[in-house]
């Protein structure tokens, strides 16, 4: 596999994946999200193309990730794997104790294998379904 690099990046560069990925009946406009100032955002690279990308926001020692998307010619690739190791040491470097997101159902298995616990918190957003899931990491 080619070598995947981690770069933090401006918000509006997650809003063509995320509009890709996550939401493509819907407009690139609706991707912002008001909060994307407050966050750190990051992206996957295979040489100088953005293939994935994750939002970080912290909240004291808590660190929500969302909007995880990873380019439909680099699924499967290991991608989600790397961005997820590289924000957990990211909160952790900042003092962070626990990592949490809202897991669509289709992506439980995923979080699971990357040590995270269901924590029974599940919800209905735009037609899909959701589950906090958490990982304390200090």
């Amino acid at each position: 596999m080619e070598e995947v690099s981690i770069e933090q990046i401006r918000h509006e560069l997650t809003w063509i994946l995320r509009q890709k990925v996550l939401y493509p009946e819907r407009d690139m406009y609706d991707m912002g999200l008001e909060e994307d100032l407050s966050g750190i955002h990051f992206g996957a690279f295979k040489g100088n193309r953005l293939v994935g990308v994750i939002s970080l926001f912290q909240n004291g020692d808590d660190f929500q990730f969302r909007k995880v998307a990873v380019d439909p010619s680099a699924q499967n690739m290991g991608i989600g794997s790397v961005m997820l190791n590289y924000i957990t040491d990211f909160a952790l470097s900042e003092g962070g104790k626990r990592l949490w997101c809202n897991a669509r159902f289709t992506a439980i298995p995923f979080y699971l294998k990357h040590g995270f616990v269901q924590t029974g918190k599940t919800f209905e957003k735009g037609c899909v379904d959701y589950e906090t899931m958490e990982k304390y990491i200090a």
